[in-house]
């Protein structure tokens, strides 16, 4: 009997037909984003009640007779999912701004938009965070925060094109497209079905933020930067001056715990701080950890230092031991956004049991924030301050930036370790899910230490720190980062005399660029993989079949055929029976595609015999596909086997290469009306991945099965988006393709 998740995706099957539209017309018509209805409608996750109900009332349906196994299923295990708040920790001392939080939460709701900018340190963050927790009722689908890095020192503004695969990944896009303006487009439409509040913080210009900019629906957005952007169209600006007194005087007299008597030398703070809340709560701070000063004993120190950021820094810096003021100095040149302990230890040096404590002195001192438990980061114009000083008075910076590096690769190594891939035969224990976890949280860190070592020209780390997030890049491929590191990696791994390492870096890159669509790019890199000299049979038969893969999407059948047969050679050598299956598969596919329909059938065959679960897929698929012309039951019971494997592992790459297939082979069968049935729902699943390999392919068959039908409009339409892709990536044998088959599409009457 099925279980209680089973019954209700059947039951949200059934409305989905009931309603007679595509999965993305129907997300528009309930308000839900197509990736979410996508997870509901395959049984990856329950949908909260109130989509259950959306879903019900697009086909004028009552919704109460599914409460019950709504609730089953939800109580079974996977639970709507949490609400998405990404939103730093709110300030527990934020003071003043009542008009411009007034402000800014009126501009919100009238334009969806507000863009605060002011002078470092005046407080535009906390105004933003402050806003965005107050508003969290309004924006039900969650909050997202995405510091743009105009102005932090040791990094560049992130570029448009990475902040919009960031923004998406958050929105479990896991594959953005290619394009800035695909990623734009798709953003866009993302949050059109959303009511969510994205925090754009630290923008360097507007050129940097127009692309991340919502369009219709109910999301808004909450711009910072310390210009003001009057160029961004609908976007008003909100400037923040410098707290006045009686706000500076409060804010003050709460970070130093006391009640404030002495006017004069509290206006001499005051003025010393400048009205900025960082300088303020710095000086509090200073004093509530010297119960023997006065004010007018602080006065007199800050006005010993001309600048306010120089008085209010050196002043919290004089408080702290040498130990802690060490770690201080060093945090200056930590890489990354933010980090934990672990990474101050390393950095340090420091036995673990200290660098907890001397972290708290920090965040006490207000020199290191703490926006979630146990992760650090500091303000942009403190860790400034400490790199200069780190630059005057530490001459062991290298060292400990080289110790960092090292930490966070072996922190890589390690949980890359624990993760199930094709490379390893067994994982060492440990819990997946954290891993990946892991990586998600220190991607950014990671990149930053990649980049640290290529300036040091540490190619150790250079080299091993691509290969120890392989799995990590093959769940998230399509990463801006991935081809750059690995260029430089193989660079290096060949400064270092590593050839065999140097191949397999080559062959992971050859795979990043046919992923992202880059046939020409991908041919190169396995090319030089294999110039290399690899001695590993192993990776001599995965560049073989890559190869293969790379020459049958650029058309020349024959090439990829020995290549096939040459991988399958070599994985007959290492006893490898997946390898093998893959090779006879995919040896089968082109044979099918040479007319050689009886070969390939018992190439296929050989496939699936060799192999046993999600592996049987590809020799399923191909053999169905083969089958269709001579023995439709057999084929349809064939492809059916294999979308049913597919559903089983929950790959939707597969799936939706099983439904696009199955299309084919009823297009084949003469039923081109239920054939476009599977080829609309093999984009539905393929719009998340956004796999450009796999959408040439299927754009190719979709317009055959339109043009099958009678669909003249329809195939032309896909016909021309395909030359369209293809001419973007440098694909002529597609455009090829494309521009001939819409030659035979009878022309509009």
């Amino acid at each position: 009997m099925p279980g209680p998740q089973e019954r209700l995706v059947t039951q949200l099957a059934q409305i989905k037909e009931l309603s007679g539209l595509s999965l993305r017309a129907l997300a528009r018509e309930t308000g839900l984003s197509s990736s979410s209805l996508s997870r509901y409608l395959t049984g990856q996750l329950v949908p909260p009640w109130e989509a259950t109900v959306a879903l019900c009332r697009a086909v004028g349906r009552d919704p109460r007779p599914l409460r019950a196994v709504w609730a089953e299923a939800a109580e079974a295990g996977a639970a709507p999912a949490p609400r998405r708040n990404d939103l730093p920790a709110d300030l527990f001392d934020f003071t003043g701004r009542e008009a411009e939080s007034a402000l800014v939460e009126e501009l919100l709701r009238t334009t969806g938009a507000v863009a605060i900018d002011g002078m470092a340190g005046v407080g535009k963050t906390s105004l933003a965070v402050r806003v965005a927790h107050r508003l969290a009722p309004a924006y039900p689908d969650g909050g997202l925060y995405l510091d743009l890095h105009g102005f932090t020192p040791g990094q560049e503004p992130l570029e448009s094109h990475t902040a919009l695969g960031r923004l998406l990944g958050a929105l479990d896009v896991t594959h953005p497209p290619a394009g800035t303006a695909e990623r734009a487009a798709l953003w866009r439409s993302e949050l059109s079905r959303r009511r969510a509040l994205v925090v754009l913080d630290n923008a360097v210009d507007a050129d940097q933020v127009r692309p991340l900019l919502p369009g219709a629906g109910k999301s808004a957005v909450l711009v910072t930067s310390r210009y003001r952007l009057i160029s961004l169209d609908r976007v008003p600006p909100v400037s923040l001056e410098p707290l006045a007194d009686a706000d500076a005087a409060h804010l003050f007299g709460r970070a130093a715990g006391l009640a404030l008597t002495d006017k004069e030398a509290m206006s001499q703070v005051l003025r010393q701080c400048g009205g900025l809340p960082l300088a303020l709560r710095m000086a509090g701070a200073r004093l509530r950890h010297r119960p023997g000063w006065t004010v007018a004993v602080l006065a007199e120190r800050l006005r010993a230092t001309p600048s306010r950021f120089d008085s209010a820094f050196g002043m919290s810096l004089r408080q702290l031991d040498a130990m802690q003021r060490r770690m201080f100095r060093l945090l200056g040149v930590l890489p990354g956004a933010d980090f934990d302990a672990a990474a101050a230890g390393a950095l340090t040096a420091m036995p673990p049991d200290r660098v907890g404590a001397v972290l708290e002195e920090l965040v006490d001192a207000h020199l290191v924030q703490e926006p979630s438990p146990g992760r650090y980061r500091m303000h942009d114009l403190i860790r400034q301050y400490a790199a200069d000083i780190a630059a005057d008075e530490e001459p062991q910076a290298e060292a400990a930036l080289r110790r960092v590096l090292s930490h966070y690769l072996g922190q890589a190594i390690a949980h890359d370790q624990t993760l199930p891939s094709p490379h390893r035969k067994v994982p060492s224990p440990g819990d997946p899910a954290r891993a990946m976890a892991w990586f998600d949280l220190e991607y950014v860190n990671l990149v930053a230490c990649f980049d640290a070592a290529v300036r040091l020209g540490v190619d150790e780390v250079v080299a091993e720190l691509p290969q120890a997030m392989r799995v990590w890049f093959f769940r998230h491929r399509g990463t801006d980062d991935q081809a750059r590191l690995l260029e430089a990696a193989a660079a290096a791994a060949a400064r270092l005399g590593r050839d065999q390492q140097r191949a397999s870096l080559l062959a992971d890159l050859g795979y990043a660029h046919a992923a992202a669509g880059r046939l020409t790019e991908a041919l190169s890199a396995y090319e030089l993989a294999e110039q290399s000299g690899p001695n590993d049979d192993d990776l001599a038969a995965g560049l073989a079949l890559r190869i293969g893969f790379v020459r049958r999407d650029l058309g020349d059948l024959r090439a990829a055929q020995v290549q096939f047969r040459r991988a399958r050679e070599l994985f007959e050598k290492i006893g490898s029976h997946a390898g093998q299956s893959q090779a006879l598969a995919f040896d089968g596919w082109v044979t099918l595609r040479l007319g050689r329909h009886s070969e390939a059938v018992e190439l296929a065959r050989a496939s699936v015999a060799l192999a046993d679960g999600p592996a049987q897929i590809t020799g399923l698929v191909t053999l169905g596909v083969a089958l269709a012309s001579h023995d439709p039951a057999e084929s349809l019971r064939t492809l059916h086997d294999a979308l049913q494997l597919s559903e089983q592992h929950n790959l939707p790459h597969n799936q939706a290469w099983c439904h696009n297939y199955l299309g084919v082979a009823l297009r084949i069968m003469g039923s081109p009306e239920k054939a476009l049935e599977h080829h609309r729902r093999a984009f539905e699943l393929l719009e998340p991945l956004a796999e450009v390999q796999m959408e040439i392919d299927f754009l190719h068959t979709y317009a055959e099965t339109c043009r099958a039908a009678g669909r003249h409009d329809e195939a032309t339409a896909l016909l021309d988006r395909t030359i369209k892709l293809a001419r973007e990536l440098g694909r002529p044998h597609d455009e090829n393709l494309a521009r001939a088959a819409r030659e035979t599409i009878p022309a509009a009457r």
